[in-house]
């Protein structure tokens, strides 16, 4: 599609990222327009934008999720184009074409290479081709138990296996004996299935205890890929990121430069435009291609306090305009930062709400005191970040930053994130993926 100038952003999405994009659209002179469900009808967002539109009842497949209703309040309220921001809508290939067919723009990557990177087997062979190293495993998808036995015994175990459609732990299953090979396969492709609609699946060896760690471009689609360092997102529970760090203590000098050098090859091969993030596993100063998520991330503000970009203002003019208001030469990445994920325990109503506040402290949610927060959606509430000079100050400033949080009402992790931040593990920089497991049977 032509690029061209925007005015008007409907945002498929809701809770804090649509608070965030909604913030870059007022700075850039754009209008936004909300959508909501019948839940959301008090949600900060729908107060923020300067429209929003009622898509359907509080399941997601009704609303957040349907299609045509999104569509339509797009085309209904003079939109030029949508951001689907995280999560939902925000790597489907067939709503970014559907986006497209209307005329609208899609604040995200082409449909073609959604659909590409999407699918972890076709994703793998592309970096791949560009060089970059792998985890050693299947060489595409595993048919039968047969071709699982054959790769058990090339690679040995353990292994785990994959959804090539997956995300977030599901369609996943680790083997530490091939007797378990034929259970673990079926389990993982039938969850797959269930989840994703596809139950394809492959086989990699399973790395133990490595760094999850991950490197932020932007891409203006004409080969400008700009690098904008890493995040260290190790510290999970059940797959998912509790806690973002950048830089990563895991990640020496020479390594980072060999991972940007990875990254902007397998980009300028791509011809990607807008914000993409590649994943990786490090394990003894080695690094292994995992997965590219082919939009913002979550933990897209860690970045923008190290290096100072406004990464959805520049998604947006990459994808509507083919351009960037940034070069490599003008971004300079310094300090350290911190990103904490507040999620709600419990839902229900914030009787009371005080965000954290002093030196280099920003809070992204959608909170206010008398808000309900829907058990319908993802429970994440809040993102509290923190910048310093340094790793030590950082930490002693989310400390401070998490004890002066108060939200009453609803039961939070708050807590729990205390535990990680202030445990010697996590300070001491030496960890792995399996950091919350270990603090949890202590």
């Amino acid at each position: 599609m032509e690029k061209k100038m925007i005015r008007s952003i409907l945002i498929a999405n809701r809770g804090e990222i649509a608070v965030r994009i909604i913030r870059t659209c007022r700075e850039m002179g754009l209008r936004s327009v909300a959508v909501f469900s019948e839940a959301d009808a008090d949600a900060l967002h729908v107060r923020m934008a300067d429209q929003a539109v009622c898509i359907g009842p509080a399941a997601s497949a009704k609303s957040y999720l349907n299609q045509n209703a999104l569509l339509t309040a797009a085309l209904s309220t003079g939109c030029d184009a949508i951001h689907p921001g995280v999560g939902f809508l925000s790597e489907n290939a067939s709503f970014a074409g559907a986006v497209q067919k209307a005329g609208l723009i899609f604040i995200g990557a082409d449909p073609d290479l959604i659909k590409l990177l999407g699918d972890k087997i076709q994703a793998k062979e592309t970096a791949r081709s560009a060089g970059l190293p792998l985890v050693p495993g299947s060489d595409g998808p595993i048919e039968n138990v047969d071709e699982a036995i054959k790769v058990a015994e090339k690679i040995g175990t353990p292994l785990i296996v994959k959804a090539a459609s997956g995300g977030g732990g599901r369609g996943m299953r680790i083997i530490r004996n091939p007797v378990e090979l034929e259970e673990n396969i079926r389990i993982a492709s039938s969850e797959a299935m269930s989840f994703f609609s596809d139950g394809t699946i492959f086989l990699e060896r399973y790395l133990e205890n490595p760094r999850h760690v991950e490197i932020q471009i932007l891409s203006d689609g004409h080969g400008e890929v700009i690098y904008l360092g890493e995040r260290d997102c190790s510290v999970q529970k059940n797959y998912q990121k509790l806690l973002e760090e950048s830089p990563s203590t895991a990640v020496s000098p020479k390594l980072r430069e060999t991972m940007r050098k990875d990254v902007i090859r397998l980009f300028r091969k791509l011809k990607y435009a807008g914000a993409a993030t590649v994943e990786f596993l490090v394990e003894n100063d080695h690094h292994y291609f995992m997965e590219v998520n082919a939009r913002v991330q979550v933990e897209h503000p860690v970045t923008e306090l190290i290096s100072g970009v406004d990464i959805i203002r520049e998604q947006i003019l990459a994808c509507s305009e083919g351009r960037m208001d940034i070069t490599q030469d003008s971004v300079t990445i310094k300090g350290y930062a911190l990103e904490t994920r507040v999620n709600a325990v419990t839902p229900g109503k914030v009787t009371i709400f005080e965000a954290p506040g002093g030196p280099f402290v920003r809070t992204d949610t959608f909170l206010y005191p008398g808000c309900v927060v829907s058990p319908h959606y993802d429970s994440m509430i809040a993102k509290i970040l923190v910048w310093a000079p340094d790793r030590k100050l950082g930490l002693a400033r989310m400390s401070r930053a998490l004890r002066e949080t108060r939200i009453e009402g609803i039961t939070t992790n708050i807590d729990e994130q205390l535990t990680i931040l202030e445990s010697p593990q996590f300070r001491s920089g030496r960890f792995g993926t399996s950091l919350y497991g270990l603090l949890k049977t202590e």
